[in-house]
């Protein structure tokens, strides 16, 4: 985990586009933090989503359906971060797996809005963690950080090992993620895929919302096309003409995929090829909803379109890197599984 660069790129994220809403004593430190009790994975009320679980990720706007019953390949996601008020109990650092506020706060959020792309073409399969509070990307002790983030991915990788021990039978595999979730998603790219056996399952990975250079991987690279198979897609999403703060620090140097074209180019895309996105009412997707342009490692759009969209003035579009192309991803996401299939069809 130490000198992980997408680690330290992800601290520098995380801490400039959320407001911290609890700030920790200085003095508690993860060792002397009592470790909340592991997830047993056999149980179902560990998994945030099982494809034979009813939960938010089986669900769809509009008249899409969820097609998990008859889906050919399989997806595990990583959830982001939803630990971040004040803990209501004695786990301050990582998240408790029991707690229902939480866990309740998950699936009403990055379940519905992120997992639920991947239901027209995946079972969806997306574990409990114990999540680093987001204060993990804040604190200035080392230590601390990793040691948390450390606790996270050996739940997430107890989970994929268990996925793949008891669901998997050897079906295609997505890899997906957002922002703490994408730390994670690229590390199981590290350990189990990137210039392993498992890798000839792999039909794409969606490592959205955290920069990921280049140099990442060993064998594993970026897709250019939308029909690429053992490869990933990436991108964070800010306003156009915008730099952020930190950008010098690892932006600059990242892969970016525009989720329109699912190209690498700089090529600009009006809003109108975009066929939707979905906001806070989950139950419309709104066509046309952002153009898109691959700019210096950013993905830049203008203001998303939308009824009342003049009052809000973002330039960090981090918690809405899927919202705003989720038409799109769910599409890809039905392309490249058909043609990692096709030929074996």
């Amino acid at each position: 985990m130490k000198g992980s660069p997408l680690l330290l790129l992800t601290i520098i994220l995380l801490s400039s586009c959320h407001t911290a809403r609890y700030i920790f004593p200085t003095d508690l430190h993860v060792k002397d933090s009592p470790v909340p009790p592991a997830p047993d994975y056999s149980k179902d009320i560990y998994w945030a989503s099982l494809p034979a679980k009813t939960n938010p990720a089986g669900d769809t706007p509009d008249t899409l359906k969820n097609n998990q019953v008859t889906a050919e390949a399989d997806v595990f996601f990583v959830y982001p971060t939803t630990f971040t008020g004040k803990p209501q109990n004695q786990y301050q650092w990582n998240a408790d797996v029991n707690d229902e506020r939480i866990n309740n706060k998950t699936d009403k959020s990055t379940i519905r809005y992120q997992a639920s792309i991947f239901n027209g073409s995946c079972r969806v399969y997306a574990p409990r963690y114990r999540q680093a509070h987001l204060y993990a990307f804040y604190t200035n002790d080392k230590n601390d950080k990793y040691q948390s983030l450390g606790i996270a991915y050996s739940d997430v990788k107890v989970a994929f090992e268990y996925y793949l021990q008891h669901y998997n039978k050897g079906r295609p595999i997505i890899i997906a993620g957002h922002s703490q979730g994408t730390i994670y998603a690229y590390r199981l790219l590290r350990d189990f895929f990137d210039g392993k056996e498992l890798s000839k399952q792999l039909v794409a990975a969606y490592l959205v919302g955290m920069p990921v250079p280049r140099d990442s991987f060993k064998l594993l690279q970026p897709c250019a096309h939308p029909q690429d198979v053992d490869c990933y897609c990436t991108w964070n999403t800010f306003a156009f003409n915008y730099y952020p703060t930190y950008y010098l620090s690892g932006l600059n140097h990242a892969v970016c995929t525009n989720p329109l074209t699912w190209t690498l180019d700089t090529t600009y895309v009006p809003r109108d090829k975009n066929p939707g996105g979905v906001l806070k009412n989950f139950n419309k997707i709104l066509p046309a909803l952002c153009d898109a342009q691959v700019h210096n490692g950013l993905l830049w759009v203008s203001q998303p379109h939308f009824f009342g969209s003049r009052l809000f003035h973002w330039k960090i579009y981090h918690i809405v890197d899927y919202n705003l192309f989720y038409m799109s991803v769910r599409e890809n996401v039905a392309e490249r599984v058909h043609f990692y299939l096709e030929p074996r069809n």
